[in-house]
């Protein structure tokens, strides 16, 4: 069996393996997990031929140098990739010849994907190798000093650049549903949420994303734990908002005042520090209407990836006008 070997030299605090998720086991306090843009991961190892993990990457980013075998790599969300400094961006798939260096680094947003054509070797936990940072069960943190292997590694994928995604909210707008628990906070909270500007911070993590504005107060958070939900918005004592995410706790004595629909959190995860945001209560109806079309949009988007995945031409018979080639030591 042929393996490449990712040495890797540097690593942000926040890069870590993930698949699709665990789910079935809130019940039990265990959290979903996986990606925190899952349209960004599930094009990442679809570009790659369906391999089931990939490396979430936050920023700080990492560098590692490819060893033993060449192996061709798909990069998406906000991740762009420099191979032995060559600049080839982000939503695209590159070969990383052996030897080579590779810098991932994060760019207009706050998570990216990096997927291996070939099998990502990491430990499972409860059938998923997602990991649950805080926990540390799943696949694995990826640090500086550790060895990732690639196991029956392919490099003769075509680079090609990816097709774009389907559109996401529209000049920071996010759709959302009020509640469940509205009733904890006074008549002027909704209305403020949907009528002031509010701004996505730098304090996130994989469990929320912090996003502050004119502080929603609650009237009391005495009230019993709950359940809580990826999209969730709630609010602390002092009245500042954290959008639940992938490591989300499954349960929260915080009141929420709304949920953002399933097609809007992953992008509100992703704006950039600094981005505005600005929310529009639906009902429930248009929120399951929303959800099943952007659904189909994402299944037709992703079938188009999927068919696009293609083996490189030899290369006498190749059009080197079209596409990328990196060498170790070399330009384009």
């Amino acid at each position: 069996m042929s393996r490449t070997l990712l040495r890797i030299v540097d690593a942000g605090p926040m890069i870590t393996v993930q698949d699709a998720g665990r789910p079935g086991w809130r019940r039990f306090g265990v959290p979903p997990s996986g990606p925190v843009d899952r349209r960004a991961f599930a094009a990442a190892v679809g570009a790659c031929g369906g391999s089931a993990s990939a490396i979430e990457l936050a920023p700080g980013g990492m560098t590692f140098i490819c060893q033993e075998n060449p192996v061709a790599m798909a990069v998406t969300g906000a991740a762009r990739a420099v191979v032995n400094g060559v600049d080839v961006a982000g939503w695209t798939i590159v070969t990383v010849p052996a030897g080579a260096t590779c810098s991932l680094r994060i760019d207009e947003g706050c998570w990216g994907y990096v997927s291996f054509a070939g099998q990502l070797v990491a430990p499972s936990w409860l059938g998923s190798r997602s990991t649950h940072l805080i926990a540390g069960l799943g696949g694995g943190k990826v640090s500086a000093g550790d060895t990732v292997e690639i196991a029956d590694p392919r490099e003769n994928l075509a680079s090609v650049t990816l097709p774009p995604a389907p559109d996401r909210p529209p000049a920071g707008l996010f759709r959302a549903v009020i509640g469940p628990q509205q009733a904890y906070f006074g008549q002027n909270a909704v209305p403020l949420l949907t009528s002031a500007s509010f701004v996505a911070t730098s304090r996130f993590d994989r469990m929320g994303r912090g996003i502050d504005g004119p502080p929603l107060r609650p009237l009391r958070i005495d009230m019993p734990s709950g359940p809580a939900v990826r999209g969730a918005l709630q609010v602390d004592g002092e009245g500042r908002i954290s959008l639940l995410t992938a490591d989300h706790q499954t349960t929260g004595g915080y009141p929420r005042i709304a949920v953002v629909i399933e097609p809007d959190i992953d992008a509100l995860a992703q704006l950039p520090s600094g981005a505005q945001v600005r929310f529009q209560m639906i009902s429930a109806a248009e929120a399951i209407a929303e959800t099943r079309a952007a659904a189909e949009r994402e299944r037709i988007w992703l079938a188009k990836i999927a068919a696009g995945v293609r083996e490189r031409q030899p290369l006498m018979m190749a059009n080197l006008a079209d596409g990328t080639a990196v060498g170790p030591g070399t330009g384009r």
